[in-house]
């Protein structure tokens, strides 16, 4: 980092029983953590599910920080006392701060932490605090803060342990160490916490979409609103019966007249949720004039091609009028027919849909249209459409908001983390 030596920072926010106190202390990260070396992951190992030790590789890392908030206490593959002893290896004590030290996952940075002993392979490092000169929760959100892709070198970014050790890093007391930790820490429970009430909520929409749509090879619902428990069975009907299908396309790259305007463009990238209401991408009215097709708001979007449909459907309904590129369809409901309802019918069948996806060049999933067409659904009257519809859109809305309020948190958290920690720029100048 370059720091001048022996320069000692004030944070911006500090908690009220240090403000009196002198800077951190300048140091570098060698002096305050043991670095942590992997060794290479046995093959003969591979699929082991069961063991006393995770043997922890960057996906597992990666695993942690996507799903868990970066608590590292498991792994695909695992070991035992006698497999150690074989291997020669050493374990990673709890409370490590480990990441990947070579690729694209250390050009993300992704930082996780200990939970439970466990090996680590060649491709991940580890960070250790030295007993009296730092604790362990101090120094994993240090590294969320550092961006290691400032001493990679090379076409493919990697960092080695001499070059880990000789960072400069500023310092507080233990104490302050450990409020700074324990602060950040309640945060992310928080966030956790509220991940698990979105978990559970989404839960409860998968069990009800399962009661209020008919199993297959059933004409009614297990479950229904009082109003329509009389009102007979549902009809079978085909998508393209209740349906209009529309094409997209892709305005030339090449013409820079077509893109960066105003108007959405809808590409499989932009597919992540529900109800769509803005797009990565934007095109121009140029584009729209010389032809790109548009779909107005209400529209249920589709893919019907990509890598995705190997594992997933996805489907939108849009908030407002788009574009969309060519591996998506259009389907705009015909009459009085509910298209939010039929968004949710189409999410209500994924598994069947997925059944029909095949394979065309390449290895990419495709959901042939005239198939689509011709799929059977079960549809009920108009009225219950729109209660289920209704329902649904109802419970979508709550898991956003409840949603938004983890970003919410982790917005609060990423200023906390800039207010609690000098500056490194201060040090440089």
């Amino acid at each position: 980092m370059n720091s001048k030596a022996g320069k000692r920072l004030v944070p911006k926010l500090r908690f009220p029983e240090f403000r009196g106190d002198e800077g951190w202390s300048e140091r570098s990260l060698g002096e305050v953590c043991n670095v942590l070396q992997g060794i290479g992951f046995p093959d003969r190992l591979q699929g082991k599910l069961q063991g006393r030790y995770p043997f922890c590789k960057v996906s597992d890392v990666s695993k942690a920080v996507n799903e868990v908030g970066g608590v590292l206490s498991a792994a695909a593959n695992y070991v035992d006392d006698e497999e150690i002893l074989e291997i020669r290896a050493k374990l990673i004590p709890i409370g490590s701060t480990v990441f990947a030290k070579i690729g694209e996952a250390l050009r993300l940075n992704r930082r996780a932490i200990t939970s439970a002993p466990c090996l680590i392979d060649n491709n991940v490092t580890g960070l250790k605090a030295k007993t009296g000169q730092a604790t362990d929760g101090f120094v994993f959100y240090l590294m969320q803060r550092m961006d290691l892709n400032e001493y990679c070198g090379g076409v493919v970014p990697s960092i080695n342990k001499t070059t880990l050790e000789n960072i400069n890093i500023q310092v507080p007391i233990l104490q302050e160490q450990g409020r700074i930790a324990d602060c950040l820490s309640s945060i992310e429970d928080l966030i956790t916490a509220q991940a698990q009430n979105v978990e559970a909520l989404k839960a409860h929409k998968t069990g009800l979409m399962q009661q209020l749509f008919p199993a297959e090879g059933e004409t009614v619902p297990r479950l229904r609103f009082p109003e329509f428990r009389d009102s007979g069975k549902w009809i079978a009907i085909t998508v393209g019966q209740i349906a209009d299908f529309q094409s997209g396309g892709t305005p030339s790259k090449e013409n820079p007249v077509y893109w960066n305007g105003s108007i959405p463009w809808v590409s499989a990238k932009d597919m992540k949720q529900l109800f769509l209401d803005d797009t990565e991408d934007h095109i121009t009215t140029a584009a729209i004039n010389d032809g790109a097709k548009q779909a107005r708001a209400g529209a249920v979007l589709m893919l019907t091609r990509g890598m995705t449909l190997l594992k997933d459907i996805p489907i939108c309904i849009l908030s407002r009028q788009m574009t969309f590129n060519q591996d998506i369809k259009a389907l705009h409901a015909k009459g009085d027919f509910d298209g939010c309802f039929l968004a949710y019918l189409l999410l209500s069948n994924k598994q069947r849909l997925l059944s029909m996806v095949d394979i065309a060049g390449h290895g990419t999933g495709r959901l042939d249209t005239d198939k689509l067409k011709t799929f059977e659904v079960m549809l009920p009257q108009v009225a219950e459409q729109r209660s289920i519809a209704d329902c649904f859109t109802s419970l979508d809305n709550l898991i956003d908001v409840q949603t938004q309020k983890i970003d919410a948190l982790k917005v609060h958290k990423i200023g906390l983390m800039q207010g609690l920690f000098p500056s490194m720029s201060e040090a440089e100048a």
